[in-house]
């Protein structure tokens, strides 16, 4: 069972960070889906980037907190009673999210689509803000008294470390979208992603940076950055460069390194913790202390060796299916010639030589 506790840590871990890599992006296209789309067939367009995917890249949000819930039951209990309000909120901004995917398109009319384009925006933006903000908490600290219980209010989880975590995680998923609406799309909106990526990596640099020395700081490591610690900070420096160097593959790839490592940062420091204790650090929830019993821990094992490879592969086969690029053509209303007075359309003029002319359309 000892060396199961850690094993499920990190299956824990992998978990939360496959979510944000792959639903990162979802995320950052969500929040720019009306900034790269200057009409309606532009903004579709954008959002078809990600149509067949988004769905199934939240699946590694549920699959997370199952695993939580049966591996650590204590600190699920804990966590998601202590943040319920979050969760609520979270879970709010993830149905509109959904909805707003679905019932866009449901009816022709501007207002109804810019609804739920505004919907679909807020819901992007609130997602990785809430989830940042409650990862960030586990690591500084909430109140937690000697029963595990916490003892704290919902505006105890805003606190200053906590809400910088939402904020880069925000920018790092807008980042992120932005070099993949780079890679999926073509011309204008292409080009509008690459100008939006080239403004936004600044920020983004920055935001990373400071969250890898204060999350440094707050774990008390020691003076030196550990390794991962260290690949965040040069991956985002490298996503910076290459953005601004047009090289959008690359660019996609340092960005999701980007995203991997500060999620990664976040678990690596917390370990053996799993929630600390601002009451008292002797009250803190540790892996020892809130695991299940060794038969669940060996039964999940089992399941999770056989079923998460045949996950990832399928996942990986469906990225390959959908690979290619999303025009803007492909979503252009398709013009109906009008008909005349007398009801008829009106008949195709032919030239001299007997080719075909235009239509008086």
């Amino acid at each position: 069972m000892g060396n199961l506790i850690p094993f499920w840590f990190i299956v824990i871990a992998v978990l939360w960070t496959g979510f944000f890599v792959l639903e990162g992006f979802d995320f950052g296209v969500g929040m720019l889906h009306s900034v790269v789309g200057r009409d309606d067939a532009s903004r579709r367009a954008a959002i078809n980037t990600i149509g067949p995917l988004w769905d199934g890249n939240e699946v590694w949000l549920i699959v997370a907190g199952a695993a939580m819930f049966a591996a650590f039951p204590a600190w699920y209990a804990t966590m998601f009673s202590g943040m319920y309000l979050a969760m609520a909120l979270l879970l709010g901004a993830l149905i509109i999210r959904g909805v707003a995917f679905e019932y866009r398109g449901k009816r022709d009319a501007a207002r109804w689509r810019h609804t739920w384009d505004w919907a679909l925006t807020i819901g992007s933006v609130l997602a990785p803000l809430v989830i940042g903000i409650a990862l960030g908490d586990l690591l500084h600290g909430l109140p937690i008294n000697s029963a595990g219980n916490y003892t704290g209010t919902f505006w105890d989880l805003f606190q200053p470390y906590g809400v910088f975590t939402g904020v880069t995680l925000v920018l790092v998923c807008v980042l992120h979208g932005a070099t993949f609406l780079s890679l999926k799309t073509t011309e204008d909106m292409h080009e509008r992603s690459r100008l939006i990526a080239r403004r936004v990596a600044p920020f983004t640099g920055a935001a990373v940076i400071g969250f890898i020395i204060w999350t440094h700081v707050i774990a008390g490591r020691g003076f030196f950055l550990n390794v991962i610690e260290l690949v965040a900070i040069l991956a985002v420096l490298a996503a910076v460069w290459l953005v601004w160097e047009h090289r959008d593959g690359f660019a996609f790839t340092a960005t999701t390194i980007t995203v991997a490592a500060c999620i990664v940062t976040l678990f690596v420091d917390l370990y053996p913790n799993v929630m600390v204790s601002s009451t008292n650090p002797a009250y803190s929830l540790t892996v020892d202390n809130t695991a299940s019993a060794p038969y669940s821990l060996k039964a999940m094992t089992v399941v999770v060796i056989i079923f998460l490879p045949l996950v990832l592969i399928y996942q990986a086969w469906t990225y390959y299916v959908f690979r290619r690029r999303v025009s803007v053509a492909d979503f252009q209303p398709v013009p109906r010639p009008r008909a005349d007075s007398s009801g008829a359309p009106p008949p195709s003029s032919v030239t001299g030589d007997g080719s075909q002319g235009s239509s008086a359309i």
